[in-house]
């Protein structure tokens, strides 16, 4: 009887709160900040440079090619180093990228800033989530949903004081404040992060690629969810002061109100799916991220746009959590390389897919962009079926 005590006590699921966990919510909020910010940004970014809408598309190509160059670079070296290890140099590099691009003079320093901007953020943002995952394994529960949250978070206050604090103490002023800050949270962080051994067996699986249809079809769910939220990101600011009329500190306001819907409903994302299932949870917030993007495109003021990009928030919450939590437990499949193929598809939606809005913009409107794209949700809900494979992460 004592023994078969100390085995349950072995097997159950630590304190709601750790160290570790409390860490690597402060590198997803750390990020997720740095992002936000980024977005009132990209109005003077364009205007610094004297770029267009295609020239500043091309701009973000060349973020979303910084991140996939150098998102695969931080996998290989979390195998041979552990997640602990490269989460900590990807954030130390990372912070100073957002005041090379602030400061950028030229189009070709601008291009090299946002080369290094892009590839530290998704570097870090492999190294996060991996250390995320130790950090579910260690204390048998999921955390992932609130890790995103964290972000989620992060991006609303980034965006929010964002055009705010430019507006008070000019782009220069804000961006040494930003990485002032990001550095004490790093300080704050650094002694918590969950310490992990390198993953020899991933570095020797990692150039295999499966076969079978199903994780590749769990990355598209995950690459259409995306798309949305980094088109969201990238041109909500410009849609609001071109389109809608509005100034520059509230531009901001259109991604703080889908962070802000999409943070509150991640902290829940773990309860909702726990409740009614992965397959519901995900049909419910396609329908949602549906109709706010049908409301934002076509909204006929600044107001009504931004309580589309809201209910947007609230469908996308969860959309990409499940996706990721569906690669990891494909049946007959290491997690390691279904997660892989999910998760590349799915920055591929969110890097470089709002690259080309830029040129699509140049021959209608943003409004047109965001009814158009609303369709790719309705692809999500017709593959919601396959959620039920992250469900798998409660039953085994």
């Amino acid at each position: 009887m004592n023994i078969g005590n100390i085995a349950a006590q072995a097997q159950a699921p630590a304190p709601l709160v750790t160290r570790e966990r409390a860490a690597v919510s402060l590198l997803f909020f750390l990020n997720g900040m740095v992002i936000g910010a980024w977005v009132p940004k990209i109005p003077l970014f364009a205007n610094a440079l004297a770029l267009s809408e295609s020239a500043l598309g091309m701009m973000i190509f060349a973020f979303g090619v910084g991140s996939l160059v150098l998102m695969p670079i931080a996998g290989m070296q979390i195998a041979r180093f552990g997640s602990s290890a490269v989460v900590k140099v990807t954030t130390l590099l990372f912070i100073p990228t957002i005041v090379l691009v602030t400061l950028a003079g030229s189009i070709w320093a601008g291009a090299v800033a946002i080369f290094l901007f892009g590839g530290l953020t998704g570097a870090m943002d492999v190294a996060m989530n991996a250390n995320a995952v130790e950090v579910e394994r260690k204390m048998r529960r999921s955390i992932m949903s609130s890790c995103h949250a964290f972000w989620s978070l992060g991006g609303l206050v980034g965006s929010a004081t964002g055009g705010i604090l430019i507006a008070a103490i000019g782009a220069t002023g804000h961006v040494l404040l930003l990485a002032a800050v990001c550095l004490a949270l790093f300080q704050v962080a650094l002694p918590m992060i969950l310490p992990d051994a390198p993953h020899p067996s991933e570095k020797a699986a990692g150039g295999k690629l499966p076969l079978t249809p199903l994780p590749w079809l769990i990355g598209l769910m995950a690459l259409f969810s995306m798309v949305p939220e980094g088109t969201v990101l990238d041109w909500s600011a410009l849609y609001l002061r071109n389109e809608l009329g509005a100034s520059t500190a509230f531009s901001g306001f259109a991604f703080a109100a889908f962070s802000l819907t999409m943070a509150i409903l991640r902290f829940a994302g773990d309860f909702v799916r726990d409740r009614f299932g992965a397959v519901k949870t995900m049909r419910f917030c396609a329908v949602a991220a549906f109709v706010g993007l049908v409301l934002a495109g076509q909204a006929p003021n600044v107001t009504v746009a931004l309580i589309g990009f809201a209910i947007a928030g609230v469908g996308i919450s969860n959309l990409v959590p499940i996706a990721f939590s569906a690669g990891g437990n494909v049946p007959g499949l290491a997690p390691g390389i279904g997660l892989s193929v999910v998760t590349t598809m799915g920055y591929s939606g969110i890097l470089f897919a709002p690259s080309l809005i830029g040129f699509i913009a140049e021959h209608t409107s943003l409004s047109n962009v965001y009814t158009a794209i609303s369709a790719l949700l309705l692809v999500v809900l017709a593959l919601s079926g396959l959620a039920r494979h992250a469900d798998r992460v409660q039953g085994d």
